[in-house]
């Protein structure tokens, strides 16, 4: 029985029950139908002639991509062959093939569009540089799309440390810079001042102007929404274009899967990386504070996930009166860039032991020294999400710990527990694209 609009009841036979479906979208603002009235079949119209129009712009956008004649960067010299060996770790089998696809793909006429997928800290970042690179030494200039202003931040330190050695200018977009600089910097890219810019959704905005845009690569493509993606590839439909995904959402793998895109997958799992031991329990003092204080004693850095801002302080105060010896700070969306820009350098540069933080360190951080991540109120956070939290940690040769922590005197929703008990399943090195393949 189906209940429409005033009362309407609509009874449809079990031989039929094929054609009812249930509903997926948000639950608030949702307004009933009349079950004779006609905006069932104007809503039902709009949303075709919606999918006909993307489809189509998606196509215009295909075909313009493959009769167009894109960049053919040279062959890899001598100076890009020493970048590769100045790498500080073998590659493991999957990098090499990666790197491989990436350069047969730059050297062809064809625009690259190509799918990155790899487990958390496997070393997508190091397959990006080695494209940027390539990129940069044949006279293009490369864009970096990040999805935080945080891990904006740490692509900037990665590629400054990682290109030193190269005269690269390497500048970061993103609301860490004040006005002044960010027009500077724009001003810069449009001129070519800039080889290698790092940013935000920023970098998506209409009055940014490349000179000689060579190559995007799009870090955490599940984070960003299609008009993000799609303008950033109308800069130039003969653009390159690498993304890059421990978790890739179904519309990406779809694509992917049907030949629409490339797909490279690093799978082998870097030498002496250890899987997370991860413990879902209810919210309990004694467990958090012995959690906080292994870590600590062997010299390790902890994360406390408690994300809602209003109380976060409330938190650390907690924690500072459990655990004096310890050295908090405090980190969320909503702090002022400069003040949020020092707290992560001090996390980084080991000033503080325990970051009490927001979802906010949920995008690629790479903090080798932080193995232990407790999450507060597990059951309110997503598939995806809770395996972004807790490839944050374990990234090193140490144990690494994530503690999923439930509330303790409620109940917890059927899909929650599904949710948490796939994730304590899912704890091998290389579970993130098997996730992917479980939500397609």
């Amino acid at each position: 029985v189906i209940e429409y609009q005033d009362g309407q009841l609509l009874y449809v036979p079990l031989l039929q029950a094929h054609k009812v479906s249930r509903y997926f979208g948000a639950a608030s603002g949702v307004k009933l139908h009349r079950l004779s009235g006609s905006r069932w079949t104007k809503d039902k119209e709009s949303a075709r002639r919606g999918v006909h129009s993307y489809a189509a712009d998606m196509l215009r956008l295909q075909a313009m991509r493959q009769s167009l004649p894109g960049i053919v960067f040279p062959p890899d010299n001598s100076e890009t062959r020493a970048f590769l060996r100045a790498f500080p770790f073998n590659d493991t089998p999957d990098q090499t093939r990666s790197t491989v696809e990436i350069r047969r793909d730059m050297e062809s006429p064809r625009p690259m569009d190509r799918l990155l997928c790899g487990d958390v800290g496997y070393g997508k970042t190091e397959i990006a540089m080695r494209a940027a690179f390539k990129a940069v030494s044949a006279g293009y200039q490369v864009a970096i799309l990040a999805p935080t202003t945080v891990l904006a931040q740490q692509h900037f330190y990665s590629f400054k440390e990682r290109f030193a050695a190269y005269p690269y200018t390497i500048e970061v977009l993103s609301r860490f810079r004040t006005a002044a600089e960010q027009n500077e910097i724009m001003r810069k890219i449009h001129s070519g001042g800039i080889d290698i810019i790092i940013g935000t959704h920023r970098l998506c905005s209409p009055d940014i102007k490349f000179n000689n845009l060579g190559l995007v690569v799009i870090d955490e493509e599940q984070r960003f929404g299609v008009k993000h993606k799609e303008r950033l590839r109308r800069f130039r439909a003969e653009v390159d274009v690498l993304a890059m995904s421990a978790t890739p959402i179904p519309r990406t793998l779809y694509l992917a899967m049907a030949g629409a895109r490339d797909l490279s997958t690093l799978m082998t799992a870097p030498k002496e990386r250890l899987p997370v031991k991860t413990v879902v329990a209810p919210e309990e003092e004694a467990q958090i504070v012995q959690a906080i204080r292994a870590e600590l004693s062997r010299g390790g850095q902890i994360y406390y996930l408690h994300n809602r801002v209003r109380t976060i302080e409330e938190t650390a105060d907690k924690l500072r009166v459990l655990i004096p010896e310890a050295k908090f700070g405090i980190a969320h969306g909503q702090m002022h860039e400069h003040e949020l820009e020092e707290v992560m350098n001090a996390f980084l540069e080991q000033k503080i032991d325990c970051l009490v933080c927001s979802t906010i360190i949920e995008s690629g951080l790479d903090v080798p020294n932080a193995n232990t991540i407790i999450i507060e109120r597990a059951d309110r956070f997503g598939l995806a999400e809770l395996y972004q939290l807790r490839g944050r940690v374990g990234r090193w040769t140490h144990q690494a710990y994530a503690y999923m922590l439930l509330p303790k005197n409620q109940l917890v929703s059927t899909d929650a527990r599904k949710r948490l008990s796939a994730i304590r399943r899912c704890s091998n090195l290389g579970a993130g694209f098997q996730l992917a393949l479980r939500y397609l």
